[in-house]
């Protein structure tokens, strides 16, 4: 709970340093937001390995296919990559290319889940009587 109020005051420290700084110097309050941004990440990041021991205790206790286990991840990753660095557009100005790399995260990770579906699909055909 503690990193959680970390980074919110990370988060508000650095919107308030943007509005102090942004009609002086606004090339420099994208910096600060970019800055803040890293940091804010770093933080969330150190919650990592505890998703990934969750994770882990899943697929051994399923019995699916390690391979599916890394596409999970993955898929999750980029997510928050799109989502990060699309919120990053959206700070500079830029929104239509932040919806733009929106939109090819979520193509990519259409086209990474194919085996995911593919191998639910392969299951339930299995359970299914003949």
């Amino acid at each position: 709970m503690d990193s959680l109020y970390k980074i919110i005051s990370i988060a508000i420290i650095t919107c308030v340093a943007c509005l102090i700084v942004k009609p002086i110097r606004s090339d420099f309050a994208v910096f600060i937001s970019i800055v803040g941004g890293i940091i804010v990440l770093f933080y969330a990041i150190s919650y990592l390995s505890q998703i990934f021991d969750v994770f882990n205790n899943i697929f051994n206790i399923s019995g699916i296919n390690s391979s599916i286990y890394s596409v999970v991840l993955k898929i999750i990753g980029i997510g928050y990559l799109t989502e990060f660095t699309a919120g990053i557009c959206n700070d500079t100005g830029n929104s239509s290319l932040g919806d733009k790399v929106l939109l090819g995260g979520k193509i990519v990770i259409l086209v990474m889940a194919i085996p995911i579906v593919t191998s639910i699909l392969d299951i339930v055909v299995e359970l299914l009587p003949r």
